[in-house]
């Protein structure tokens, strides 16, 4: 019964590799990129050449064609070192993959084998300072001239934006609404591209965030991404593997912490004793624990439901996203107030996790907006 629910051969050494990558390249700089507010493209290269760039773009694409499940699994894994530049791999694979399932072979030739190995990052555009969880309403513009769209307008909130160098953004071609709005690819050296100044943030120092900003941006009509009025479609459909991605970062963050706490506890002396021994100890790691294998055993299934394109995987990927996003933000705070003061000090990871899971209950759908997709499916039925 046990081998239903376990993971195979082939994941166990895919989850192994991400593991073993993390520890040598992410987990002892992490602190130091949050400090400096460093953005680790030489760790990116990296990653692409073990294909964590292109972790579900197709074979025939130069991507390694795995499913939802062995990316949560290589996302769970690198957040455990820093879950800001895990989500930024998830977004970076959000892109590329949009390209190769929706684009025409000209696009995907001109852009993927670049996109494949992270020799270029991509960043991905949709929300705007007027259009957060309503994101139908976007209002950038892109009026077609020739053979080329002029864009007109501002993106908000964008993960690499004026550092990364190709941008898959969302705009409106057509009337209001979703079946208004197109995807195209641009790349940064556009004229009437330009970026705001880096956002200052409570968390996800490793990855910066800013506006991009288009003003009479001429972009080719070759870099539409599938047809006009497509673009919603695409968006909808990358979002559910984004939230699968970024509720696998919260996991990944909070058996880190989890593992902090137990060593922590086991080692700090209070009234004679360590405070592991301590029965108010013991059940605030006991839930934490069941807390986080009932979000990773939901996020598992979820992913395995996107992979098989099952009927209900949206509802359950946005349950899964909540839930593993608001246990895993639970969890650090726990961690935290069992180091007690030392929790508090960026002497110990703790208080970084705790800043930058913060932000996953807010991506990729707030989980406001999980809870109306769980129930407007549930009473769809």
């Amino acid at each position: 019964m046990f081998n239903q629910f376990a993971l195979t051969e082939d994941q166990l050494a895919i989850q192994d590799m991400a593991r073993k990558f993390t520890a040598d390249r992410i987990t002892p700089f992490a602190a130091q990129w949050d400090e400096d507010h460093h953005y680790p493209v030489d760790v990116w290269k990296a990653a692409g050449e073990l294909g964590f760039g292109a972790i579900y773009v197709s074979e025939e694409s130069g991507g390694i064609g795995l499913g939802r499940l062995e990316a949560a699994l290589i996302m769970e894994a690198m957040a455990y070192g820093c879950p800001a530049t895990s989500a930024y791999i998830s977004i970076h694979n959000m892109a590329a993959w949009m390209i190769d399932t929706f684009g025409g072979d000209d696009l995907k030739a001109r852009y993927l084998p670049d996109l494949v190995s992270m020799d270029k990052i991509a960043s991905y555009c949709l929300t705007e300072p007027g259009s957060g969880s309503d994101a139908a309403a976007l209002k950038t513009t892109a009026r077609l001239d020739g053979d080329h769209y002029v864009l007109n307008g501002t993106k908000q909130f964008i993960s690499g934006g004026g550092v990364n160098d190709v941008y898959v953004v969302m705009v409106r071609t057509g009337d209001n609404g979703a079946k208004g709005i197109s995807c195209l690819v641009v790349d940064k050296d556009t004229p009437g591209l330009s970026f705001g100044a880096p956002e200052k943030k409570l968390g996800w120092n490793a990855s910066p965030t800013a506006q991009v900003i288009f003003e009479d941006c001429r972009v080719p009509v070759a870099n539409r991404v599938g047809a006009e009025g497509d673009g919603f479609r695409f968006a909808m459909a990358g979002l559910d593997g984004g939230r699968l991605n970024i509720g696998a970062c919260s996991l990944g963050g909070a058996q880190r912490c989890l593992d902090e706490a137990i060593a922590y506890t086991k080692d700090r002396q209070q009234f004679g004793q360590p405070v592991a021994d301590f029965q108010n100890t013991q059940f605030m790691l006991a839930d934490m624990a069941t807390d986080l294998e009932a979000a990773r055993a939901l996020l598992y299934m979820a992913a395995c439901k996107v992979s098989a394109n099952a009927p209900d995987k949206s509802r359950f990927s946005a349950m899964a996203k909540r839930l593993a996003t608001d246990s895993g933000s639970k969890i650090v705070n726990d961690a935290l107030q069992l180091f007690g003061g030392y929790g508090y000090l960026k002497d110990y990871p703790i208080e970084r996790f705790w800043r930058d899971l913060r932000v996953h209950s807010i991506l990729e759908g707030t989980n406001q907006i999980m809870r109306m997709i769980v129930g407007r499916d549930l009473l769809r039925q």
